[in-house]
């Protein structure tokens, strides 16, 4: 039997809008049993206030770098970046892995942020004409875009758009014409052979009781192939395993009886029971 596997790649630091140093969150990966750890901090990008500097890039790779070193036979870790949509990293190397994601969208000729808060959210709604739908359709349509994005491994976040709608103030999970913009969008992403995370990042910042994406979509995800991962978007090393014994039940109640996992040679499917909680999968 191998190790238990206990992962996550969606990792933040004092580098963009993190909280910790490189260092302080690996010692808290190993104090907490993780296996891996992959850092992917915001990549450079003129409209994101939270992404790193060059400079700070640099700063980044080198203490990644090291602390791979430092803790090597303790844990594996990863270099990774998460680049936004607007702003591409210019080559692949010298990442391990890198996510992708949307956290803006251009709407009456003006930039907003998809998750910054909720009255930030209602503005693009307005924007938009009180229309939710349409901005649904202009988001998951550009985020399947990233089906034709050869650097990318992870979309981060699937349904951001819905970080702060939980209530169903701006629309509803359920509406049939929502469902059907997300699942368009799923079937390029999977066709292309992306992986797809479940995040808990919200449910850290007490935004949402469940993790992205939510339950109907990752259902389908599995209905269709897709493979997955777990991420806590951790920006806070406290919050490190948020929720992760609750989205391995979602997981599993979702149909999927494996998760993805990276290792030196790339990523391979591993079966849910390899991963910590396997008393929760039953």
């Amino acid at each position: 039997m191998e190790e238990m596997i206990r992962q996550n790649l969606h990792t933040h630091s004092i580098y963009c809008d993190g909280k910790d140093t490189i260092d302080e969150m690996v010692r808290e990966a190993i104090g907490k049993g993780f296996t891996v750890l992959g850092f992917s901090g915001h990549g450079p990008c003129a409209v994101d206030e939270c992404a790193m500097s060059e400079e700070g890039l640099a700063s980044y790779i080198r203490d990644v770098r090291e602390a791979r070193e430092k803790y090597r036979g303790q844990i594996r870790i990863f270099l990774g970046i998460e680049e936004d949509m607007m702003q591409r990293v210019p080559s692949r190397a010298p990442y391990d892995f890198v996510i992708g994601s949307k956290h803006f969208i251009t709407v009456g000729g003006q930039v907003k942020s998809i998750d910054y808060s909720a009255d930030e959210s209602r503005k693009i709604v307005e924007l938009y004409g009180g229309d939710f739908l349409a901005f649904a359709r202009d988001y998951y349509e550009d985020v399947a875009k990233m089906a034709d994005f050869p650097e990318v491994d992870i979309i981060g976040h699937l349904d951001l758009l819905m970080k702060f709608n939980e209530d169903g103030s701006f629309g509803s999970f359920t509406n049939p014409d929502y469902i059907s913009c997300a699942e368009k969008c799923i079937d390029a992403l999977v066709g292309a052979g992306k992986i797809l995370e479940v995040n808990t990042g919200a449910v850290a910042r007490g935004y949402r009781k469940d993790p992205y994406p939510e339950r109907h979509l990752l259902s389908y995800i599995r209905k269709k192939g897709g493979k997955i991962l777990l991420n806590s978007d951790c920006h806070d090393r406290k919050m490190l395993d948020c929720c992760y014994r609750e989205s391995l039940e979602m997981i599993r109640k979702s149909g999927f009886d494996s998760m993805m996992v990276l290792t030196k040679d790339g990523f391979r499917e591993a079966p849910l029971d390899e991963f910590a909680g396997k008393a929760l999968v039953p």
